[in-house]
């Protein structure tokens, strides 16, 4: 069973989309991702598969959580820094978003 300073360790933290596009080179559907997570964070990199619900206008400027400090891990050619959270919906994956604007980089927990 997991304890609470387990969770803890996860540094999860509110980005925002800055840019989004196709990535080609992924084996299974998927957009790149670049996310604003404030001054003190600044710009990540991630690589997300949530084509089935979003396109890549609806993207931009949306506020997101991701976990910030996870290994950075290759895919194909291009190294996603960030793990953006999302919940298996019946139609895909659905982002886990704050329910109000927060400032960037604040911290879940």
């Amino acid at each position: 069973m997991a304890e609470f300073e387990d969770f803890m360790k996860l540094d999860i933290r509110v980005g925002k989309i800055i840019r989004a596009e196709n990535f080609e080179k992924a084996n299974d559907p998927a957009y790149k991702l670049w996310l604003d997570f404030g001054e003190k964070i600044g710009e990540k990199k991630s690589s997300a598969q949530i084509t089935d619900l979003y396109e890549i206008n609806d993207l931009i400027d949306r506020q997101i959580l991701a976990v910030i400090n996870f290994p950075p891990k290759q895919i194909a050619d291009f190294m996603s820094e960030v793990l953006v959270l999302g919940i298996y919906g019946q139609d895909g994956v659905v982002l886990i978003e704050p329910e109000q604007r927060v400032k960037l980089g604040s911290r879940m927990g």
